[in-house]
C-alpha cells in the first residue's frame, strides 16, 4: 500500500552569496541622492567616468597580486560587461534630462522580467514556475513603488534611451553570471570598471559635454561612489557563481525599497501605494527561493 502523492515546500534560506548581494542592493539605494548631488557640479558622463576610474583604481589596489597573470578570456570578460554597464548608467542617465524620474525607474525596472525572457530567446533556459511568479511580484512591486503615471507610456526619445539602458543592465548581469565560473572575479572586476571609465572619456567629445571645473565635492563623492562601485562588482562578479541571474535579479529588485528608505531618513514620505510595492518586492524575493518537490510515501510491508 502507497500513501497518496504530498507536496511539501522547503522554507527558503540565504546562502553568504545571497546576503552579500542583497547588502549590495543596501548601497545601490543608497547612492540616488549622492549622483543627484554630484550631477549638480558635473555632466553625466565625466562623473560616470570619474566614478568608475576611482573604482578601477581601488579594484586594482585590492586584486594587484592577481593582475599580473590576466588572461585574454578574463580581458574579453570584462570588456564585454564593461560595455553593458556603460550603456546601463549613461543612458538612464541621458534618458533623465527629458522624462521624469518616475518614468524613468519604472521603465529601467523592465530590466527584472528581462532576464529570464532573454534566457529564454537566447540561452534556451525558461525559468521555473517560482522564478516566474517572483520576478512578477518584483515588478509589480517595482510599479507600485515608482508610481509612473497611469496609461501615458509613450515612448519617446528619453523612454527609448532608458529602456535600451534597462536591456542593458539585464544582459550584464546574465554575462556576469555567463563568465563567474571560468575566470577570476577580481582581474574582471578591474577590467569591467576600467572599461567603463574609458567608454566614458571617450562619449564625452562625442556628446560635446565639457570638463567640468573642479569640485572638492564632485571629488568626495566620486571617491565615495567609486568605493561603492568596486565592492558592488566584485561582491557581484563572486556571488553569481553560485547564484542564478533570476535569483540575482530578483534580489536586485530590492534596490528601490532600500532607496526609499535612505529618502525617508532624509525627510521623504512613500504614500500607501508605495509601501505595498515595497512589500510586494520582499514577497517576490521570497517566492522565488521557494522550491517544492514531491515526496513519495514508502511501501508498507505485508
Amino acid at each position: 500500500m502507497s500513501h497518496p502523492q504530498q507536496e511539501s515546500s522547503r522554507l527558503p534560506t540565504l546562502s553568504r552569496q545571497e546576503l552579500a548581494l542583497i547588502a549590495v542592493t543596501m548601497v545601490w539605494g543608497g547612492t540616488f541622492l549622492a549622483v543627484q548631488i554630484a550631477l549638480t557640479a558635473s555632466g553625466p558622463l565625466f562623473f560616470v567616468a570619474l566614478r568608475f576610474a576611482t573604482a578601477a583604481l581601488l579594484a586594482a589596489l585590492i586584486s594587484f597580486k592577481v593582475l599580473r597573470v590576466l588572461t585574454l578570456r578574463e580581458l574579453w570578460a570584462g570588456a564585454s560587461i564593461g560595455v553593458c554597464i556603460f550603456f546601463g548608467y549613461a543612458l538612464q542617465t541621458y534618458g533623465l534630462q527629458t522624462i521624469s524620474s518616475s518614468k524613468s525607474a519604472f521603465i529601467t525596472a523592465m530590466y527584472v522580467p528581462m532576464v529570464p525572457l532573454l534566457q529564454w530567446c537566447v540561452l534556451k533556459r525558461p525559468p521555473s514556475l517560482m522564478s516566474w511568479i517572483g520576478v512578477t511580484l518584483a515588478f509589480v512591486g517595482l510599479v507600485l513603488l515608482t508610481g509612473p503615471d497611469a496609461g501615458t507610456l509613450e515612448l519617446g526619445k528619453g523612454e527609448l534611451l532608458t529602456l535600451i539602458g534597462a536591456l542593458s543592465i539585464a544582459v550584464e548581469i546574465i554575462l556576469i553570471s555567463r563568465f563567474a565560473g571560468t575566470v577570476d572575479s577580481r582581474r574582471v572586476t578591474v577590467v569591467q570598471l576600467a572599461c567603463t571609465s574609458l567608454l566614458a572619456l571617450l562619449g564625452m567629445p562625442m556628446t560635446g559635454e565639457p570638463i567640468p571645473s573642479f569640485s572638492w565635492l564632485l571629488v568626495g563623492i566620486a571617491t565615495a561612489m567609486g568605493l561603492a562601485s568596486a565592492l558592488i562588482q566584485l561582491t557581484m562578479n563572486w556571488a553569481q557563481k553560485s547564484v542564478s541571474p533570476t535569483r540575482a535579479t530578483v534580489i536586485y529588485a530590492g534596490e528601490p525599497v532600500w532607496a526609499g528608505i535612505i529618502g525617508r531618513i532624509a525627510g521623504e514620505r512613500l504614500p500607501g501605494l508605495a509601501l505595498l510595492g515595497g512589500a510586494l518586492i520582499v514577497a517576490g524575493v521570497i517566492v522565488s527561493e521557494l522550491k517544492f518537490r514531491v515526496r513519495r510515501g514508502r511501501r508498507a510491508k505485508d
